[in-house]
């Protein structure tokens, strides 16, 4: 019976996996800064190493290459974003036209909030690679659902729909950034409701 393996032992009190996660996170991190400041194709592993304060040697130890991170920051961006929305809808209460522009209205204050995260949330993750389409595609999927499900209809769901109207507001959104987040958010909210509400 092969002996069993001996715990990591804890640096300064933090377990092993722990600092890893810590070390991924600070990774995420400046991947979203560096990528946001000087795009996906123009970083490199040691800039966002030297931007997290971490040798190359930690970032392996979390991802196998340049495109892993871009969609960990990727998910990162979008899934923080989708739960400010969430978030949004829950407070606007069960009026359905309340909730979507609201929802809306969370999604681009958040783009202008951080237009290093819009960055990589909607331009620097285009037609990189097969795999970080995918990523991509299953993300929008969910945000799709999960948006879907917060404004209530009387029609079945129609998930092309859902495709349409989250590439539409994405549009919107890219064409808003392009043109220095203007018209002011109310008018971009306004623009987006009329593509959103049947």
């Amino acid at each position: 019976m092969p002996p069993e393996p001996t715990p990591a032992r804890p640096y300064r009190g933090i377990p092993q996996d722990e600092r890893r996660a810590q070390r991924r996170a600070q990774l995420i991190s400046a991947g979203v800064a560096v990528y946001g400041e000087r795009g996906y194709r123009q970083a490199t592993v040691k800039a966002v190493c030297e931007a997290a304060g971490l040798t190359e040697r930690y970032f392996y130890e979390s991802f196998a290459n340049s495109e892993e991170l871009l969609i960990a920051c990727f998910n990162a961006v979008t899934y923080a974003v989708l739960d400010e929305i969430v978030a949004a809808a829950r407070a606007a209460g069960p009026d359905p036209e309340t909730r979507a522009r609201a929802m809306l209205h969370a999604y681009f204050a958040a783009l202008q909030r951080d237009p290093r995260s819009a960055r990589v949330f909607l331009v620097e993750i285009r037609g990189v690679s097969r795999s970080v389409d995918k990523a991509f595609d299953t993300a929008l999927r969910a945000i799709g659902e999960q948006v879907s499900s917060m404004v209530p209809s009387e029609l079945p769901p129609d998930p092309l729909l859902q495709a349409g109207v989250v590439g539409g507001v994405i549009h919107i959104a890219l064409r808003w950034i392009e043109d220095g987040y203007t018209p002011d958010i109310e008018r971009v909210t306004d623009s987006a409701l009329r593509l959103s509400m049947p």
